[in-house]
């Protein structure tokens, strides 16, 4: 008798071959079965008219201080995400010596806009060294499984003190240890290694992280430190030369050679150099047509900011006006800006940011859009606000200042930074179904207060499958397929991602017809009271991990059956 079976659902396996009506049978956390009219269980479940397929293997999250305190991990549970790999971007807190805690805590808040009063008061620092840190995250049961990759920031932190390692070069001596660190990481149960390289990446003190400038025998020596442990992924987001991006291209590919480790790499569209992606993939075929294991982590949706009247950060939050009601309760804040001498004062005024960054983005109409309901994260160029303006005989201004009052003064505004270089999500496509493309950069856990990518596994298939209109769609099977069995192949969970028997019951039940996205909210729900974006799905009926039902209709079961993966082979298909 089998524990449970999963009745009359239209199976997507993971696999990308095409849907088909079967049972699912599960025993003793594993798939026992697929097919028809299988025998009994203690426990049948109709599926009727809904999608079953795999559990979402999302492989670049940052739940690193979050998985120390939080079971559901939210939001990646309610998304139907079964396994996540955090540790991204060389972020992270572990290795930590106890002086060197809120420089990590620093570094975390500016790259990955995590309150730092949450990670303060949440994290309980009940570890130094990573494999005490991967035993801590092991003694809690949560809704899905992690996995985690060695931060090089905290490595070199932790050998050279937070202030040396950032611009310092390692002597010989501490390259020694950082490379016993890497590697008895490894051996306790890490699944690889990230470095960031970008300048993008900055502290909440403006401070660049450590390791974007060290030398590439200090990348070799960790690398090869990876390899000592057991082997495992190099995970690295970098800059990209403008004129030419072979050259950086070329110490990649260095890498992954030399150190024989699989290697992953965040590939995103800038508008300073929107030719980028397909010039890179052309590298990237080279790379792996000589056997080179070689990727690209690739997004399924424009890296955008989000932004309200309860935002830090909006188009007037620096005109004097408002700054003067700027920490009033929303209700109060909205009675003052409807008032229409109010209105007529803020509209005259300019703002006196000295921001270089964020002023000009506050004033790109054209790149400004209503977010809507549903969210539209590919909006026409007739949709932005200075389109709009222009069609009512209006200022950008005072469109988007009625557009914020209006209703309950939660309306949101969208701003495509990366990946719309073009107007539209074409050259998205192109990355997601490039032979060396992987889908990542879902973000869960990171980016409270701007974005809210963690959704990213529903808009897969809430809009390339079911709703795009400016554009080829993906298939249903290809979207599953894109981000279960690709992402569990590429980084060696062959355990899982697809339904088959002997495959982990990491399962989705879906009520296709339903699914949708829903905008995005304010929640204050961190530690200290800390605020962040969440987005909320309807459609996922059920949710299992090794065949326990961890979240139903959208709230959790209670039952938490996940646990640290330690110790996976990253294979490159």
């Amino acid at each position: 008798m089998f524990d449970k079976v999963i009745r009359n659902g239209r199976v997507v396996d993971g696999t990308g071959r095409p849907a088909f009506i079967a049972d699912v049978a599960i025993a003793d956390g594993k798939i026992a079965a697929v097919g028809r009219d299988l025998g009994r269980a203690r426990e049948d479940i109709d599926a009727d008219g809904r999608i079953v397929a795999p559990g979402w293997v999302d492989i670049h999250s940052h739940y690193d201080g979050q998985a120390t305190w939080d079971p559901l991990l939210s939001p990646s549970g309610q998304h139907g995400v079964t396994t996540t790999v955090m540790g991204n971007c060389g972020v992270g807190f572990a290795p930590a010596r106890p002086e060197d805690r809120e420089a990590l805590i620093t570094l975390m808040e500016g790259v990955e806009d995590i309150p730092g009063s949450a990670l303060s008061e949440g994290l309980p620092w009940t570890w130094q060294g990573f494999p005490e840190y991967l035993d801590r995250l092991d003694e809690m049961p949560r809704v899905m499984d992690i996995a985690a990759l060695i931060p090089h920031s905290a490595v070199r932190a932790y050998v050279m003190g937070p202030e040396a390692s950032i611009r310092g070069i390692a002597t010989p001596a501490e390259m020694a240890e950082m490379e016993a660190i890497v590697r008895d990481g490894m051996a306790a149960g890490a699944i690889g290694f990230s470095t960031s390289r970008t300048k993008l990446h900055l502290g909440a003190d403006g401070k660049p992280v450590p390791g974007s400038f060290v030398e590439m025998e200090e990348l070799l020596g960790l690398g090869h430190a990876v390899g000592a442990g057991g082997g495992g992924m190099l995970q690295l987001v970098c800059d990209w030369s403008r004129d030419d991006p072979a050259r950086e291209f070329a110490w990649i590919r260095r890498l992954s050679r030399e150190t024989r480790q699989p290697l992953s790499f965040t590939l995103v569209q800038f508008d300073e150099t929107p030719d980028h992606p397909r010039r890179l993939l052309s590298l990237l075929a080279e790379a792996r047509a000589e056997g080179l294991p070689i990727h690209a982590g690739v997004g399924s949706r424009p890296v955008g900011m989000l932004i309200n009247l309860e935002s830090k950060i909006h188009p007037f939050s620096d005109h004097p006006s408002y700054a003067a009601i700027a920490q009033l309760p929303l209700a109060a804040k909205l009675q003052r800006m409807r008032d229409p001498a109010f209105r007529t004062q803020l509209l005259a005024e300019e703002s006196i940011s000295q921001n270089r960054y964020w002023r000009p983005k506050m004033q790109a109409w054209g790149n400004m859009f209503p977010l809507g309901d549903p969210p539209q994260y590919e909006p026409g160029p007739e949709r932005s606000i200075a389109a709009q303006a222009a069609r009512a005989g209006r200022t950008p201004q005072e469109l988007v200042y009625d557009l914020m009052i209006s209703g309950e003064g939660l309306e949101w505004l969208y701003f495509p930074m990366i990946n719309y270089s073009e107007g539209s999500l074409e050259p998205q496509l192109e990355m997601m179904r490039d032979p060396g493309g992987v889908i990542s950069l879902a973000d869960g856990g990171a980016h409270c207060g701007l974005i809210c990518d963690a959704s990213a596994p529903t808009f897969q298939l809430t809009h390339w499958v079911k709703a795009r209109e400016r554009g080829a769609r993906l298939g249903l099977e290809e979207a599953v397929h894109f981000q279960t069995g690709r992402t569990a192949a590429m980084w060696g969970f062959t355990d899982r991602g697809v339904i088959a028997p002997g495959k982990r019951a990491d399962l989705n039940i879906i009520d296709f017809d339903r699914l949708r996205l829903l905008p995005p909210r304010w929640a204050a729900d961190l530690p200290a009271g800390g605020r962040r974006l969440l987005q909320d799905a309807e459609g996922y009926d059920a949710t299992f991990v090794a065949g326990r039902m961890t979240w139903q209709n959208g709230e959790p079961t209670g039952e938490r059956p996940g646990r640290l993966v330690r110790k996976v082979e990253p294979l490159v298909a």
